[in-house]
């Protein structure tokens, strides 16, 4: 098994129709539970998620998974992609171990 770490990067949208007092991100609880349900076996959460400014300025909900090799990461980055909610444009980061900082690395499309 390999040291890699992925990040995934969603675009922090708020839901358009979301009602002033409503949570304008409520995707962030559900890739959250969908991560939380993983048994690692096949990869798990590395850390909290958090909020992250790209190098374009633009806002976005960073999501990091590990503990699995990189196709299984991707797996369950394109899983994430898909919670229902969660805004266009999700993409990752491969973090090989400790090299690269949060949010950095190779570029990797996830087809999706």
């Amino acid at each position: 098994m390999t040291d890699s770490i992925v990040d995934i990067h969603v675009p922090l949208v708020p839901l358009p129709d979301a009602l002033e007092g409503d949570d304008p991100f409520p995707w962030i609880a559900s890739v959250d539970d969908y991560l939380a349900g993983l048994d690692g076996s096949r990869g798990e959460p590395v850390d909290d998620g958090d909020e992250w400014v790209n190098e374009a300025g633009e806002a976005e909900y960073l999501f990091t998974v590990g503990d699995a090799t990189e196709p299984e990461l991707l797996t369950i980055a394109r899983a994430v992609a898909g919670v229902p909610g969660v805004p266009a444009g999700v993409y990752v980061t491969v973090r090989e171990g400790d090299d690269d900082d949060l949010g950095e690395g190779r570029l990797v499309d996830l087809d999706v």
